[in-house]
């Protein structure tokens, strides 16, 4: 008879990132990334399994409350430099998000109070750029479900039930046509367009991660289907650039109601953000985004 497989081993989080449900939901399924679902038992925490490059992840709340991570198909000594790169534990959260002007903002202040433990996730550049491609007029879980499936088809296997995403070397020799299978629609020709661009410059994605925010900014932007808020995403989420002030609908419409802004364009509205919440505006939208989705009952 065969010994049964132990199950994976359980890791605590360190002290430093214990948010409550309702952030850890914000963290992990509130537009920064889009490879994590959550699922529940009766009379069980939720769970939540996350893929990003080659790891399979689950992160749960044990009995006594305490936040905690097991890798699925990594043993638990390999996955943990990679777990705490892309949960940032290194970065002082708490620190930057009381040198956030909410002392002078009432409604940053709210914003804050409403998600304490709320951070920004550090996910692989390239992965982030392939997300957001496919983000233009679409909500959280429809692009879930173009990563999904361009996963489950174009994508090694990690562990059953899980794929890791195409490689952008793997997505230039897919065709269009087999990328609008995987509802992509209109998108699959940015995506297409950009395998291409990024397989004749090898380097290209490497150099404009290191490159200054400017740089990598404009950079981006001149990919196809990149403008200037996809590219702040990408620098925000993916290189951890916390200048980057994303202004999608969302934060066009906190600004205007909120801060008054009514009628300014969208680099208008940015370069505000940028100065009004200082070196860490991008982290400061986080906490913006998140209210204007739970006000609107999302």
């Amino acid at each position: 008879m065969s010994t049964p497989t132990p199950p994976p081993a359980w890791t605590p989080f360190p002290d430093t990132f214990a948010p409550d449900d309702r952030t850890l939901a914000e963290i992990l399924d509130g537009g920064q990334a889009f490879r994590w679902r959550a699922s529940r038992a009766a009379d069980t925490p939720v769970r939540w399994t996350g893929t990003w490059a080659d790891l399979v992840v689950e992160v749960e709340r044990s009995a006594d409350g305490r936040l905690g991570w097991r890798a699925l198909n990594r043993s638990a000594r390999d996955a943990a430099p990679l777990v705490a790169h892309y949960f940032a534990l290194a970065t002082p959260w708490a620190a930057l998000t009381d040198a956030l002007p909410w002392r002078s903002d009432a409604h940053l202040a709210r914003t804050v109070t409403a998600f304490p433990g709320l951070r920004l996730l550090r996910q692989p550049f390239v992965e982030t750029l392939l997300g957001f491609l496919c983000s233009a007029t679409k909500q959280i879980v429809q692009i879930k479900q173009m990563l999904a499936l361009l996963a489950e088809r174009h994508g090694a296997a990690l562990a059953p039930g899980h794929h890791r995403l195409p490689t952008w070397a793997e997505l230039a020799a897919i065709p269009e046509a087999e990328l609008r299978r995987c509802q992509l629609g209109f998108r699959a020709r940015y995506v297409h367009a950009t395998a291409q661009r990024l397989a004749a410059e090898p380097g290209w994605l490497e150099a404009t991660e290191a490159a200054p925010y400017a740089e990598a900014r404009a950079r981006l932007c001149r990919l196809p289907g990149v403008g200037e808020k996809v590219a702040d995403c990408v620098l925000l989420f993916g290189a951890g650039r916390l200048e980057a002030f994303p202004v999608d609908v969302w934060i066009a419409r906190t600004l205007a109601e909120r801060y008054d802004l009514r009628d300014w364009k969208l680099p208008a509205l940015a370069q505000f953000g940028r100065v009004h919440f200082g070196p860490a505006a991008g982290f400061a939208q986080q906490f913006l985004f998140a209210w204007e989705r739970r006000t609107a009952g999302r």
